[in-house]
């Protein structure tokens, strides 16, 4: 098959999936990208405008499917191709969603956005979703979008959508973390290394993470500290706080734009931590589990999906106050955590394994197209 993959915000884990799929796909897949740095709002409004232009522009050979990211207002790009050659079947792929994402404080939602995600979703064959939490929560939220109006809310056309909406966990690039693993415990009189290797913004939590640190050193519990992960702003005051309080534990600090040292650094730390409020996926974490970290997550988000459920009541806490006990075990317990084979568990996310999962189901939404949810709708 052809396959025109169309990425609107063309930047972190949306670049690395489509560019893995790209690679490792058994078709023939033609990448049109715009990069984040319009914004994505920005990116929501105009890109299928911008993308419509270029489909144009290089007379592509005729596409079998078109895969569309969550940043594209798709039913504005079909609207405005509908003269192009061929009737090419539509998947949607979420990342991410304008409905559920969580606000900053004081901030309130621009339901303009939630309704891109609704009308491309239905002009869409297919939905694919990160994880069975991100599907399952769009949905339970999705009907008071429509529903707050006064009329034609068309309630029934979103079981339409969710009959019609499928889990495709994201390609990651594992292989190319690999190294010779040396043993993964702590020395004899070290102390465990933490990871923070999430993005520095407030939906992954920050403050939540570094006081439970502050109450770790307070009980007297040693540790040293990796603190990574992509920043718009490396002078945020929670970190610029925190830096300087844990300036004595800390071994690596900032963003690392190099390959060999962000997997060096990964392999050398002991335990990932995450403090996040929002999570669809989680591809940092999932590197951080491959590389020999033992992970401590919050039971919520899509973090129980990665964690098999034997492994829950070691590596899964249940609320911000059980954050600290929880590390302190996890740290007591670290030498038989490390017989866990963690990278074997997170294996199954390397594209080697998720790239003919991409072609079937892809190939299926060929075979199986009806045109979008309003064709087809009683």
């Amino acid at each position: 098959m052809h396959i025109l993959w169309l990425d609107a915000f063309h930047g972190g884990s949306h670049a690395a999936v489509s560019q893995g799929f790209q690679r490792h796909s058994q078709h023939h897949v033609t990448l049109l990208t715009l990069s984040p740095a319009g914004g994505w709002r920005w990116r929501m409004r105009g890109a299928a405008i911008t993308f419509a232009r270029e489909v144009r522009r290089r007379a592509l050979p005729p596409v079998d499917l078109i895969v569309a990211t969550d940043m594209l207002d798709l039913a504005t790009f079909l609207g405005l191709t509908r003269d192009l050659p061929g009737t090419p079947a539509v998947a949607l792929y979420m990342h991410e969603n304008q409905l559920t994402y969580p606000l900053p404080p004081g901030r309130t939602r621009d339901l303009a956005f939630p309704w891109i995600n609704y009308t491309s979703a239905l002009a869409a064959d297919a939905i694919f979703f990160n994880s069975a939490f991100h599907r399952d929560s769009f949905f339970a939220a999705l009907p008071n979008l429509p529903g707050r109006y006064h009329d034609h809310q068309e309630l029934d056309l979103i079981a339409t959508l969710k009959a019609r909406s499928h889990v495709l966990p994201p390609g990651v690039d594992l292989a190319r973390l690999v190294l010779p693993l040396p043993s993964r415990c702590a020395s004899a009189g070290e102390p465990p290394i933490l990871l923070w290797n999430s993005r520095w913004e407030y939906d992954k939590g920050p403050e939540t993470f570094f006081a439970a640190l502050t109450e770790l050193k307070r009980r007297g519990v040693d540790f040293r500290l990796i603190v990574i992960g992509e920043h718009i702003d490396p002078q945020h005051p929670i970190f610029v706080a925190a830096r300087k309080e844990f300036a004595n534990q800390a071994l690596a600090w900032g963003y690392v734009p190099d390959l060999e040292t962000y997997r060096r650094l990964l392999h050398q730390a002991d335990i990932v931590v995450s403090t996040a409020l929002q999570e669809f996926f989680g591809v940092a974490v999932v590197e951080a589990i491959f590389c020999g970290c033992v992970p401590l997550l919050p039971r919520r988000l899509s973090y129980p999906e990665l964690i098999p459920a034997h492994l829950h009541p070691f590596c899964l806490y249940d609320d911000d106050a059980q954050l600290v006990d929880r590390l302190s075990a996890t740290i007591a317990a670290l030498p038989s955590l490390r017989e866990i084979d963690f990278r074997s568990i997170m294996a199954q996310y390397d594209w080697l394994q998720m790239a003919a999962r991409y072609d079937a189901a892809f190939t299926a939404v060929v075979t199986g197209r009806g045109y979008g949810t309003i064709v087809r709708a009683d």
